[in-house]
């Protein structure tokens, strides 16, 4: 059995998508009311209408139910992940944890399964991150995504346990470079939905990707992590798809904000406190991240569009 803790788009979609297969899930859910909705209805009208969830889906929000599972996925938003450990740290003891979120936690510094091995010690972590956008996993659609873990006979277990027929899981070992690939293209695709929703072009985007890219990669290095990991599923292919569809909340969220020339505080988008979180590691350590620091500066007044733009073209010349 496995249990998917957080009842969002993406955590429901894997759990449709393992229980379609024969699996077992408990799906916890903060909101009792909520619980009762899905077990009378069947059905996740809030985020994933019109999806049916199989039998073998269990939702509850009695935190105990996941004890009886070995592996817990941990599909809660990437800001709130410490907080979930503390609050979960006795039932989650001892279990193999799957984090499902990408971000970098503005405090620590650190991604979701790197906060894992702080906040429960006893338990295995794991990151599972990529190109997915939860409805399509939810429809059953194909797609591939990148799962680590600190060893490959547990990141064989889990790539073996976790697969479906409709979803496909390729195993690393490098848990930091998966983290680090599916926070940082949240960053690069508000960057790209600023530029097209500013009007700067098609160009303009195909220049932020690829040079957000070589950004990626050369923070992930300096932290630790194996170029060829952001070349996969994790980095390159999730920014592929986050940086390009409108369908993305980081993409979309830079479009609104290169329409209106001004940051809006209202809104939580995953990318947004990766971005400050990035930005300061960057000063401190010394490592050059022009597009990440401009979006940063930019979502907290300290540079206007025409300035972030300025700043991005006017950077000395040099070798690609």
């Amino acid at each position: 059995m496995i249990g998917v803790l957080g009842s969002g788009a993406f955590g429901t979609a894997l759990a449709v998508s393992l229980a379609r297969d024969g699996t077992p899930v408990t799906l916890w859910a903060r909101n009792a009311g909520h619980v009762d909705e899905m077990v009378r209805t069947r059905e996740h009208h809030c985020r994933l209408p019109g999806v049916r969830l199989p039998d073998l889906v269990s939702p509850t929000c009695d935190a105990a139910d996941l004890a009886a599972t070995e592996t817990v996925l941990l599909a809660s938003p990437a800001q709130s992940i410490p907080s979930v450990l503390a609050a979960f740290a006795e039932v989650l003891s001892g279990k193999t944890l799957v984090a499902c979120c990408k971000g970098i936690d503005v405090t620590s510094g650190l991604g979701p399964a790197s906060q894992i091995g702080r906040a429960v010690p006893t338990a295995v972590p794991a990151q599972l991150s990529g190109p997915g956008f939860a409805a399509d996993i939810a429809a059953g659609l194909p797609t591939a995504l990148t799962l680590a873990a600190p060893d490959d006979g547990t990141a064989a277990d889990l790539q073996r346990r976790l697969s479906t027929s409709c979803l496909r899981l390729y195993r690393s070992t490098d848990i930091s470079g998966v983290e680090i690939g599916g926070a940082l293209k949240n960053v690069i695709a508000i960057a790209c939905g600023m530029a097209v929703g500013a009007g700067l072009g098609e160009s303009a985007r195909a220049a932020l990707m690829t040079r957000g890219f070589a950004e990626m990669v050369r923070f992930a290095t300096a932290r630790g992590a194996r170029e060829e990991t952001l070349a996969g599923l994790s980095g390159l292919g999730d920014l592929a798809l986050t940086a390009s569809s409108e369908r993305s909340r980081n993409y979309a969220y830079g479009f609104r904000l290169g329409a209106k020339g001004r940051s809006d505080p209202t809104v939580t988008t995953e990318g947004i406190a990766t971005a400050r979180a990035v930005a300061g590691i960057a000063k401190a350590e010394a490592i050059q991240l022009p597009v990440i620091t401009a979006v940063a500066e930019f979502l907290d007044g300290g540079l206007t569009m025409a300035q972030a733009v300025e700043s991005l073209m006017g950077r000395p010349l040099r070798p690609e």
